[in-house]
This record gives C-alpha cells, sequence and structure tokens, in this order.
C-alpha cells in the first residue's frame, strides 16, 4: 500500500486554491485540437465534490444562453492548468443539485463575507 500512496502523492497538486461547494470558480483547462493546444477557462458555482486524495473532483455549473451546463473536472488532472476562486458561497448543504431546478436570481447562491 506505500506504493500506492507514493505514487498518489505524486501525482497530486500541491498549489490548490481552497474551493468548497457554492463557490464560483474559474477552471482553466489545456483543450488539444488536431495539433494546436489552447487554454479556454469555464467559470461557474461548483455544486457538488466527490471523492478524496488523487480521485477528487469538482461539478462546475454555469448557465450559457439560458442552458445550464455542468462539467466534471478532475482536480489533480494534468490537462487543468489552473483553479482560481473568484466569489465564496454561503451554503448549508454538501450538495446543491437544487439549483438545477431553479431559474434566475434563484439560482445564486448568497456570498460569503
Amino acid at each position: 500500500m506505500d506504493l500506492v500512496e507514493t505514487l498518489n502523492q505524486q501525482y497530486m497538486k500541491s498549489e490548490l486554491p481552497e474551493m468548497n461547494v457554492g463557490d464560483t470558480v474559474r477552471v482553466t483547462v489545456r483543450v488539444k485540437e488536431g495539433n494546436r493546444e489552447r487554454t479556454q477557462a469555464f467559470e461557474g458555482t461548483i455544486i457538488a465534490k466527490k471523492h478524496g486524495g488523487i480521485n477528487e473532483t469538482i461539478t462546475v455549473r454555469r448557465i450559457s444562453y439560458n442552458v445550464g451546463c455542468e462539467k466534471v473536472f478532475p482536480v489533480h488532472s494534468p490537462s487543468i492548468v489552473s483553479v482560481e476562486t473568484t466569489r465564496r458561497g454561503k451554503v448549508r448543504r454538501a450538495k446543491l443539485y437544487y439549483l438545477r431546478d431553479r431559474v434566475g436570481k434563484n439560482a445564486k447562491v448568497k456570498e460569503r463575507i
């Protein structure tokens, strides 16, 4: 088991910001198109965090063109360039799946000061 743990520690990112459910984050991802490579930002609210350690994932939701879009990002993936927390959210539960049914101002999360 020590071998598995050492491999996990080797590939885990250490410079991640503190991010919790309800926070608004900007995830910058490295996208490969053919032989070119570029970065693309995805900004939204974290509605779920799952697993832990090297397998940790966050589900980020945003509304674009009046359609809800969710993406699941493995936090320690090498394709993720950076994760920036832009706004802290004040929530009382671990999973914010109820935001899927909300529209407009009801879909907002209060800001924690």
